[in-house]
């Protein structure tokens, strides 16, 4: 009987995601048209590929739940994005330059 119960760990990776999983709202869709040009423009000035990478899998992955958080610890990150890895059926690829992309 000692056997931990499988909502507690439902439960956990909940409130751990809950600052994340803030209802979406149509100006935020402006926002991420907006962040998408920005993007495209940035690409052109020779801007680090790295980055654009993970920005770019945040953008077409993550963004369609979640907002890009302000601040993070690379231990509470690297939780997240292994957490939403299987979810969202993220390569090992993508889940490292999400990484690099939440941890500058």
């Amino acid at each position: 009987m000692n056997q931990p119960y499988p909502f507690t760990y439902a439960f956990g990776l909940v409130a751990l995601l809950t600052p994340f999983m803030a209802a979406q709202t149509q100006p935020q869709a402006n926002q991420r048209t907006s962040a998408h040009v920005d993007q495209k423009a940035s690409a052109k000035q020779n801007s680090p590929v790295l980055h654009n990478e993970g920005d770019r899998i945040f953008a077409q992955n993550c963004s369609r739940c979640h907002t890009a958080p302000d601040g993070f610890s690379p231990n509470i990150s690297g939780t997240v994005v292994r957490h939403m890895r299987v979810r969202a059926s993220l390569s090992q690829h993508d889940e490292q330059e999400l990484l690099r992309f939440l941890n500058p």
